[in-house]
């Protein structure tokens, strides 16, 4: 995992394990879902067929169904799906290929006057948004302490599968270190 990594801090230089230089295709990406994959989602929760939940189980069978309805509801007829997107969009984010593979990443630069790379990567299962309160505090330190401090270059990738990075379609590579 740690050559995966160390290829994405692009724009910084991007260097393998043994140390040569590596040249990454990388493109501006903006997340644009179809209204058409909204509008399916939406109807899919609306036919929702919900099973019969034993008395006074709540948690200890799987999730609660009171609050399976309750998150549904919220998805229906609350959550603002352009409004997350236009959120997302705030910061500058890109995708790189990397050995074939498309590989989803935030880069925001540091306003400091040494901004050094930091590299955040998610967990499974998880995904890159959930580290984006985390960028202006890291880009702009200055403003957040009152002082002028070294600040970081954050890159923050979606790990294969997850976010807008693709997924693996081919059986998993296995190396020995």
């Amino acid at each position: 995992m740690i050559p995966f990594c160390a290829y994405i801090a692009w724009p910084v230089p991007v260097w393998t394990m043994t140390w040569k230089h590596t040249s990454v295709d990388v493109k501006a990406f903006k997340i644009q879902i179809k209204q058409e994959i909204i509008d399916d989602l939406r109807a899919r929760l609306t036919r929702t067929r919900w099973p019969d939940e034993a008395e006074g189980a709540g948690w200890t069978q799987g999730a609660s169904l009171s609050y399976m309805k309750e998150l549904i509801n919220y998805w229906l007829n609350k959550f603002d799906w352009r409004a997350q997107e236009r959120q997302l969009n705030s910061y500058p984010q890109f995708k790189a290929k990397v050995k074939g593979w498309n590989i989803h990443f935030v880069h925001a630069r540091g306003k400091g006057p040494k901004s050094l790379p930091l590299l955040i990567c998610h967990g499974w299962p998880d995904n890159f948004a959930r580290f984006l309160k985390l960028v202006p505090y890291l880009t702009d330190q200055s403003s957040k302490r009152g002082e002028d401090v070294d600040s970081f270059d954050v890159v923050i990738p979606s790990l294969p599968g997850y976010g807008f990075s693709d997924s693996q379609m081919a059986p998993p590579v296995r190396i020995r270190i």
